[in-house]
């Protein structure tokens, strides 16, 4: 598509991107404010943008007490934090390999996840934050390994049985999610799975697997076979060659279909809702408070919002690049 040359065009284009910036901005702007903002102040009739900011609503919403040396636990745990970001931003800079780094700050995040309700006591919404986590890596991590190879072998198999298996693939994809929720309610009944982690990572890779499949599969077209063909020649084995050649191509790709597939299962609602009874997930906390008449819940909705917003922000900005890289090797053929 060529640009548009004329200044009146030009000026009309970038006027309706701020607006809709704007419009897309507004209702989490609006939503961080208020997750600062005193019960009064929220509940005014005239909207205050000016105001005292407290952080009682996300004392509230994560703690259930406040310890004495809280400020000394949070600068702590806010300085942990910042060395592993910056160890996986600078990760190539190290004279260590990059495996290392990330494996060490991985353990590094899960100690800190289970550190922190010994050194104060959490509210419930922390327990769901991590049934989110757990939920969320499992579903990304089975459907990417599923995925990868079921694409491969789809990407280079060209029979009929290829085209059935794509077809049945984008056909269960199309299936609303009802179609899913009953078959694995009675299979979650049948087994004593009901309100596990292990029944909803099931059903959320059962629904996403298509998706995968069908995104790494374009992804691996774009990829010429004589690379792997060439690896085999010299001795590696198929798996091999996937696993050395073609998986370092196509790793903005996965990056990719990874982060979409991470989005899915994270913002996921109805499933977690109906399979589970106590191990929700952040969607379903956070419609405990805005469903109800207690004033108070309309402060506690927007730090849970917030707070339920920020991680997935923060995992976003990290994978900016790949997630860029991997867009445009699926748009462009050769």
């Amino acid at each position: 598509m060529d640009k548009t040359k004329n200044p009146i065009g030009r000026a009309l284009i970038h006027v309706a991107l701020v607006l809709f910036s704007i419009y897309s901005f507004v209702p989490f702007f609006w939503t961080f404010m208020q997750s600062f903002k005193s019960l009064k102040d929220a509940n005014s009739r005239t909207p205050k943008f000016i105001f005292t900011p407290t952080w009682e609503n996300y004392q509230e919403l994560w703690l259930r007490s406040v310890p004495e040396n809280g400020a000394t636990i949070a600068y702590f745990l806010l300085m942990a934090v910042v060395i592993l970001i910056c160890l996986l931003l600078f990760a190539k800079y190290i004279p260590v390999r990059d495996g290392f780094i990330y494996a060490f700050v991985a353990a590094g995040f899960i100690a800190l996840l289970w550190g922190i309700p010994n050194l104060v006591e959490t509210a419930k919404f922390y327990d769901y934050f991590i049934n989110t986590l757990i939920v969320t890596v499992g579903t990304v991590v089975i459907s990417i390994s599923i995925g990868s190879l079921a694409a491969y072998g789809l990407a280079r198999y060209a029979g009929i049985a290829g085209v059935i298996v794509l077809v049945a693939a984008l056909g269960f994809r199309a299936l609303p999610r009802l179609a899913f929720i009953l078959p694995y309610y009675w299979i979650g009944s049948a087994m004593n799975l009901l309100d596990t982690h292990l029944l909803v990572i099931l059903t959320m890779v059962a629904i996403n697997q298509p998706f995968t499949i069908w995104m790494l599969r374009s992804f691996f077209m774009n990829i010429p076979a004589d690379l792997e063909d060439a690896a085999m020649i010299d001795g590696a084995s198929r798996f091999t060659a996937f696993r050395k050649v073609i998986i370092p191509i196509m790793w903005p790709g996965i990056i990719s279909v990874a982060l979409f597939s991470l989005l899915l299962a994270y913002n996921e609602f109805l499933l977690v809702r109906v399979l589970t009874q106590t191990n929700w997930t952040l969607p379903v906390a956070i419609s405990r408070f805005t469903g109800g008449e207690d004033p108070r819940q309309l402060t506690l909705a927007a730090a849970s919002a917030v707070s339920a917003t920020i991680p997935i922000i923060l995992v976003i900005l990290f994978f900016q690049r790949n997630l860029v890289k991997g867009l445009m090797a699926g748009a462009v053929k050769g």
